[in-house]
């Protein structure tokens, strides 16, 4: 099972935010997880992709331009229906609390609808979600005068979502890989 993880960032926030989503994974047996920046992350692998996680920092409450214009590369996959039931989530990090993070998550969830994914938010029961996040995906605020770079709340809810998009892609690709896994 593969997992592509995609994401925008000027600074380190959403940088290390991604790379806390792809460690979430390595909980379940059987999951490849492939981590990209944008300007580096192929168009060309989502179609052998299972699931496809991507985020950004939140510009003004909506998608930052970097991911925005991976995103408006992908209308041949959806021409070709290349991206119908894959697996997505979406993550996000914003400098205030009122910055704009959900958002920019429902934002980035717009175009997987349009693809045909199947879109996986965090629940309630996740008790860091329930505290300090958001059932849309993962939205961390990272304020400026911040010691640390991303909560320890943050870095819990990213392995937690990519946990879940693991396990969710597992019990929903079963039949296309068989017992492998």
């Amino acid at each position: 099972m593969k997992i592509y993880v995609v994401y925008d960032s000027e600074g380190d926030h959403t940088k290390t935010l991604a790379h806390a989503i792809a460690e979430g994974a390595k909980k379940v047996d059987g999951t490849e997880v492939f981590l990209d920046h944008v300007s580096k992350a192929d168009i060309y692998k989502l179609p052998d992709m299972d699931a496809i996680i991507w985020g950004c920092p939140g510009h003004f409450g909506t998608i930052s331009s970097g991911l925005k214009a991976w995103i408006d590369r992908l209308g041949y996959l959806w021409a070709e229906g290349k991206l119908i039931n894959k697996v997505g989530a979406v993550f996000c990090t914003t400098a205030t609390t009122h910055g704009g993070v959900e958002a920019t998550m429902l934002n980035l969830i717009t175009p997987m609808f349009h693809q045909g994914m199947i879109v996986v938010g965090l629940p309630g029961n996740i008790t860091a979600n329930a505290l300090y996040g958001s059932y849309y995906g993962v939205g961390i605020t990272c304020p400026v005068e911040s010691s640390s770079i991303i909560p320890e709340e943050g870095l819990e809810l990213g392995r937690a979502l990519d946990e879940r998009v693991a396990t969710i892609t597992k019990d929903l690709t079963r039949t296309k890989y068989g017992d492998r896994q």
